[in-house]
């Protein structure tokens, strides 16, 4: 469990650490980070990170699938835990 903890503690920074470079890139004109690599981080843990990176940096918040998408990652992760710990506690 404390490996867990750590490692989703890890993703999300990861989420927002992601979405800062990106959004600092696209106002310098730079090489951007794919949006592969935003959705791979999110569906790896981060998406937590990733979404509040979203807002907090006001980044791809004009794209439908980033809106929709990093919310419905969340929720699926959520209730894949939430089964997950029913069966580890039952």
């Amino acid at each position: 469990m404390k490996w867990m903890a750590l490692y989703l503690a890890v993703m999300n920074l990861l989420g927002v650490y992601l979405m800062w470079t990106d959004k600092r890139r696209a106002k310098n004109r730079m090489w951007r980070v794919p949006e592969k690599v935003l959705f791979g981080c999110s569906l790896l843990g981060g998406s937590i990170g990733t979404w509040a990176g979203m807002y907090l940096f006001r980044h791809k918040t004009r794209h439908w699938y980033f809106v929709v998408g990093m919310p419905l990652i969340l929720l699926c992760q959520t209730a894949l835990a939430i089964y997950g710990m029913r069966l580890y506690f039952l």
